[in-house]
């Protein structure tokens, strides 16, 4: 049988975690993949990076001459902030799209790129590429033989970008960049983050698009790729240091997932802490299963499981198992699977539908922590709070 063409690719913002892990893992998959463009806002940058990426590689720094292209078949959207205005108009110029996350800050936005998808017959898969972790199928397995989960504990150490991403000696930021498209999209979002949550002060409406949409949504779609689902409501939450001093606050907060265990969300931003981690331990009757999360920004890095638990034959034996996937990490997996719904229409295991679950909870989320702080919310949350859901 001859092979399936390659799908054209163009990736959309050529920062960090496209330097750093999209290109390299799109080198890896050639024979599915075929990166045919990159586009920036800033020209410089979309030169020089197309010139790295090889032979062939053209260069844009507009988003609609990209998208009018008749040589690229699907976009990847690594901009930073959201990327639902970008997902929608690639979707209406015949473009495949995968997202980075976030790819929005209301239900409303993926309920209408979920069915703008699916009118086009397109795919829109979003970047959670946790989901894609290739020690997350067997952590999965391994939860549903453990006995009743009482907690689920999650804990993130974030420390500043600098330290993270100083191996890819990138060099000063490109100057040459439409400023008023950043000041377009940035109304945009603030638009968007008062349909969510209604008329809340900025320091909470900033730390719902940059915190928990920019990171605590990762550790949402893990949760719903172990099977636990997520909160509808959040019974408490507590930001410190408040006020906010320039630096993001520490988050902790309390809720209950669907089969009955309490999930307990530590979120930390730890500047000068040395390496980045993330934690997710689920304590069973019977058992202990604990994930230690794959770090950003890198290739060839693995995420590890460990389980502990009791036989259930009455024997009495223990195991205590340290389990480990090869080096094949999640970003390589998700452009992966992206090529295969794309070329062979394979389900998508992250769509618009699962961004809508976690935009939900996270204005739950929200809602509790504005709660402590004695403000009321508005928007998307607080309708969905009189509706009980």
């Amino acid at each position: 049988m001859p092979e399936t063409s390659p799908v054209r690719i163009a990736v959309v913002g050529a920062g960090t975690i496209t330097q750093s892990v999209h290109l390299p893992a799109l080198q890896r998959l050639g024979r599915s993949l075929r990166l045919t463009a990159v586009c920036d806002l800033s020209p410089t940058r979309a030169a020089r990076v197309a010139a790295a990426a090889g032979e062939g590689v053209r260069a844009f720094h507009e988003l609609d001459a990209l998208l009018a292209d008749g040589d690229v078949d699907a976009v990847l959207l690594a901009t930073p902030g959201t990327h639902a205005t970008a997902a929608r108009a690639a979707l209406e110029a015949g473009k495949h799209v995968l997202a980075e996350k976030p790819l929005c800050l209301t239900v409303a936005e993926a309920e209408e790129l979920s069915a703008l998808a699916a009118e086009r017959g397109l795919v829109l898969q979003v970047g959670y590429m946790k989901l894609y972790d290739p020690v997350l199928p067997a952590a999965a397995r391994e939860l549903a033989e453990l006995d009743t989960p009482r907690t689920v504990r999650v804990t993130v150490l974030h420390p500043a970008d600098e330290p993270q991403v100083e191996h890819l000696r990138m060099g000063p930021p490109d100057t040459d960049v439409d400023t008023s498209v950043i000041a377009e999209a940035n109304a945009y979002e603030a638009a968007r983050t008062a349909e969510a949550l209604g008329d809340v002060p900025e320091e909470l409406g900033a730390y719902y698009r940059n915190v928990l949409n920019g990171s605590v949504i990762h550790e949402l779609s893990v949760l719903r790729g172990l099977g636990l689902g997520l909160p509808r409501t959040f019974d408490a939450a507590a930001l410190w240091p408040w006020p906010v001093s320039g630096e993001p606050p520490c988050l902790l907060a309390d809720g209950e997932l669907p089969g009955g265990a309490r999930l307990v969300l530590n979120w930390n931003w730890l500047p000068d802490h040395p390496e980045y981690g993330e934690e997710i331990t689920v304590l069973a009757r019977d058992g202990r299963l604990h994930l230690d999360m794959a770090a950003p920004y890198l290739m060839d890095v693995r995420s590890t499981l460990r389980v502990e638990k009791a036989a259930k034959d009455g024997s009495g034996l223990r195991s205590d198992s340290r389990i480990l996937p090869g080096y094949d990490t999640g970003f390589v997996r998700q452009l992966e699977a992206f090529a295969a719904s794309v070329t062979d229409g394979a389900p998508v295991l992250s769509g618009a539908e699962g961004a809508a679950e976690d935009v939900r909870a996270l204005q739950a989320l929200l809602t509790a922590v504005a709660r402590a702080q004695g403000v009321e919310v508005g928007g998307e949350a607080a309708d969905r709070q009189k509706e009980g859901n």
